[in-house]
């Protein structure tokens, strides 16, 4: 009788805890401030102790559960055998269970992927490979080893992974994460070794700890979590490590890693169970108040790995019933929860659907996928303001530098690839695109390791490198975007394609990045390559070449080609072996059937065109506020402050291409002053002289001009080519405007067609002071007049024109003089120029784009 009650108590709860929603309730009731990781890092840095004592006065005074959870859910629900009442297999029983996980998409094993050492995506994967081996195995462990009680040699890092921060320890479980997919996308051996050694460490650390623990800060925390007093989401940390030592095994292998983390489940097993066993499980839902990152999701893993169903209760505990519960029941109501905190539980109920059945959690994600898309976020694909969702359909008053979080761009992506594998439905492949092209590719500094950003600001006349954050740098940062920015750009080959297995074997190919798959299914090799993309050839050219050494299968395959929503398929061309196909509307897969040999050859030609996109804000006076994309690419406006645009034509008449042969008119002019080299800038539409700035800054592109000749003269070798021709002088950023005499002989930055032609028409010739390499600058109207600087260079030292002085002077001769060089920004391949009745702007891909300033959004008159 007491076995089958208690299975009958399990059965209620469980029958709870899967509809979420017993009764509603209430969850952020931690001040919101003290939800975001700035601000909480900000607080513990702060020496403003009063302050301190106001914040955390109100730390969960709301209570976070109703009184049912407590009734369902007694305290001493966790048992030692829960196994010997088989509620694993009752819960499922219980269930109307949908689950068709036999026909769930697979996915390609990133050892099966490799990207091309041609393409963007490679360049961004060998620059985060590069910050990955430059990362200390001592100085990545240090505090764990201090809080193991062990000898820790070397240095300890900074940033949040100082020994005096509370979240320390998280960016070794990314690293654990990052190396894993880093190794399996390239196989780099010394990686392999780096990953070996940081496992034997913290098996050291957790053998020392000797209970299952295993953290960088000591299990203290947790009393403090348990006992609801501040303590900065030790469960968030927690939730990295066992995440990294579960990718090191499913990705290397790695047998040990799988132990410490089950050993670390077990601890945490019996922590959980201690605290509703003392007060009640509504106890452990108030905890959960504070972030707890994916635990949900990871102990899902663990118990899809293991089979042992104590961990399947205890990422139930996990699941956030109060968030899911308002998910449930299809409210947008997300507006104010932290954005980062709720996006992993809403990945963890996806693997609670794939591994249960449950049809409430897939309606969930499928719901909570809408209503970001929908009312959440903007043109990149991304979410939240200053780490928080804000009212729906209100994003045009959110624009400012504190724009996306990177982390919820990286969560975002599970969510759709997750969805996407469920349904194979074009709009989650889509989405995918989108966010990964705009929203996480260029939160790298270029080519630079270890450079990355937390925000990606849209606001109007913003810089990835002017937000709270700015650039990180590689030892001092360690924030929570640089975890999920290193796992990020170790993992871009893993959604290119997807598998489907049985009786008709398929292949679906859903981004276009050059690439290979050793399709082990179809015993064939299949190449992808995608032309680089261009502004001034408007298809975007992908072909697929198939070999094989064994010939194949012998028997038919199918290949599933994404037609995406931005490309016209009436335009599109798609041909096998040289014959054409018929393509479907966009927003479906072609589909291939054949038996694939050596030598198949598939290629495909997506038209591109320019489209404006309306912010998602329903409120009429934001109505003109649009975002413009070229195909899958969002293009950021170079300029300050300006956002206005008047038009009177459609996009693809005011938004025009830059020639391929611009960029070789491009100079940056520079004069030497000792050491310090001095370049010609414009500074506000003013021309002066300052001193020479780092490329892919600001000030680089206000001092790079391109070379406009009469003769309209197309490639050029280098600008020294152009020595003898009229040239007219635009600035970079102002198309359409020219450096002119203005008043009292200075120069100015002009509109070129409500101004004296005369003014802006220089010969550029040999410098007047006889140097190799020198030009100077004549005005074509007046004899003997020539661009000039002082004698006496200094920043912010204005330019002038300088008439009829003495051609032997030497101290003329230098400031006449200006050495010649390629500009210090160049157009991107996918540039154009926006024009406008009052002034122009270039758009460039805002992946591109490192420390200039830009616009997203432009508010678009017609």
């Amino acid at each position: 009788m007491g076995k089958m009650m208690s299975g009958l108590i399990i059965t209620i709860a469980l029958l709870c805890i899967s509809f979420v929603i017993c009764v509603a309730k209430e969850c952020t009731n931690i001040p919101t401030q003290l939800s975001s990781h700035t601000f909480r890092y900000d607080l513990l840095q702060s020496k403003n102790e009063s302050l301190k004592t106001e914040m955390f006065s109100h730390y969960h005074l709301t209570p976070t559960d109703d009184t049912a959870w407590s009734s369902l859910l007694p305290r001493k629900m966790l048992r030692e055998e829960e196994d010997e009442y088989g509620w694993t297999m009752m819960y499922r029983k219980i269930k109307n269970s949908d689950n068709a996980s036999g026909s769930f998409l697979k996915e390609v094993s990133l050892h099966d992927v490799r990207l091309d050492p041609n393409s963007f995506h490679w360049r961004a994967q060998q620059t985060n490979l590069e910050y990955l081996l430059m990362l200390d195995v001592d100085s990545l462990t240090w505090s764990f080893r201090k809080a193991a009680g062990l000898d820790a040699p070397g240095d300890y890092y900074g940033g949040w992974e100082r020994p005096d921060i509370e979240l320390r320890g998280h960016f070794v479980g990314h690293y654990l994460s990052a190396t894993a997919y880093m190794w399996a996308s390239t196989h780099n051996d010394t990686l392999k070794q780096k990953m070996s050694d940081l496992i034997s460490a913290l098996s050291a650390c957790q053998q020392k700890f000797g209970t299952g623990y295993l953290s960088a800060f000591p299990s203290s925390f947790f009393d403090r979590f348990e006992a609801i007093t501040p303590v900065w989401a030790p469960y968030y940390t927690i939730h990295k490590i066992l995440a990294g030592l579960v990718d090191q095994y499913k990705l290397a292998g790695n047998s040990q890693a799988l132990k410490m983390a089950t050993w670390m489940a077990d601890y945490f097993y019996g922590r959980v169970r201690n605290v509703i066993k003392k007060y009640s499980v509504e106890r452990h839902w108030q905890s959960l108040n504070e972030e707890t990152g994916g635990m949900n999701d990871v102990l899902y893993q663990i118990y899809s790995i293991t089979g042992d169903s104590k961990y399947l209760l205890l990422a139930h505990l996990f699941d956030k019933p109060c968030f899911l519960g308002v998910l449930a029941i299809q409210a947008d109501d997300i507006s104010g929860f932290h954005s980062n905190t709720h996006i992993p539980i809403v990945v963890g109920s996806q693997l609670r659907y794939e591994i249960t059945g449950d049809p409430l959690h897939k309606e969930i994600s499928m719901f909570f996928m809408d209503i970001v898309n929908a009312s959440h976020s903007y043109a990149t694909g991304g979410t939240s303001v200053s780490e928080f969702w804000q009212d729906p359909k209100r994003m045009a008053t959110t624009l400012q530098t504190e724009n996306e979080e990177s982390c919820t761009t990286y969560n975002m992506l599970k969510v759709s690839r997750n969805l996407f594998r469920w349904t194979k439905e074009v709009s989650y492949a889509d989405y995918y695109e989108r966010a990964l092209t705009n929203g996480v590719l260029g939160i790298q500094r270029g080519t630079e390791p270890g450079l990355m950003i937390y925000m990606l600001p849209l606001g109007r006349g913003v810089s990835k490198a002017v937000t709270y954050h700015g650039w990180g740098t590689p030892y001092g940062a360690f924030w929570c975007c640089y975890g999920t920015g290193i796992e990020s750009f170790s993992k871009l080959g893993d959604s290119i394609y997807f598998q489907e297995d049985g009786e008709s074997p398929a292949l679906y190919v859903t981004q276009y990045i050059s690439s290979s798959l050793d399709w082990k299914s179809a015993g064939l090799s299949l190449s992808q390559k995608v032309k680089p993309v261009v502004s001034w050839d408007p298809y975007m050219r992908v072909t697929f070449s198939f070999s094989s050494s064994k010939g194949g299968m012998g028997k038919e395959l199918t290949l599933n080609l994404r037609i995406p929503v931005w490309t016209n398929s009436e335009g599109a061309k798609v041909s096998l072996n040289g014959q054409s196909l018929k393509v479907p509307a966009s927003g479906n897969f072609l589909s291939i059937k054949q038996n694939w040999k050596s030598g198949d050859q598939v290629t495909m030609e997506l038209p591109l065109s320019i489209r404006t996109e309306a912010i998602k804000d329903d409120r009429p006076e934001y109505s003109s506020l649009q975002a413009i994309l070229y195909g899958p690419y969002l293009l950021a406006g170079h300029t300050s402050k300006d956002w206005s645009i008047t038009t009177q034509a459609k996009a693809e008449k005011w938004i025009n291409s830059i020639p391929e042969t611009h960029n070789s008119h491009l100079v940056t002019l520079s004069q030497q002053s000792g050491n310090i080299s001095y370049v010609l800038s414009n500074s506000n539409q003013t021309i002066t002289m300052e001193v020479s700035p780092a490329p892919g800054t600001q000030n680089a592109v206000a001092a790079t001009f391109r070379l406009v000749t009469a003769d309209s003269k197309g490639r050029i070798s280098g600008p020294e080519e152009l020595i003898g021709s009229l040239v007219m002088i635009e600035p970079f950023d102002f198309p359409g405007m020219l450096v002119m005499q203005a008043t009292n002989s200075s120069l100015a930055v002009q509109d070129s067609s409500s101004t004296d032609q005369d003014a802006s028409r220089f010969r550029l010739v040999a410098g007047v002071d006889g140097k190799p390499g020198s030009v100077s600058l004549r005005l074509e109207s007046k004899k003997g007049c020539f661009v000039y600087s002082d004698q006496v260079l200094e920043p912010g030292m204005k330019l002038r024109l300088e008439c009829n002085s003495d051609a032997t002077d030497e101290k003329y001769k230098q400031g006449a003089s200006f050495r010649f060089k390629k500009g210090m920004s160049q157009y991107n391949p996918m540039s154009f120029v926006m024009s406008g009745t009052q002034r122009n702007f270039v758009l460039s891909p805002l992946f591109s784009l490192r420390d200039e300033t830009y616009n997203v959004y432009f508010s678009v008159q017609t």
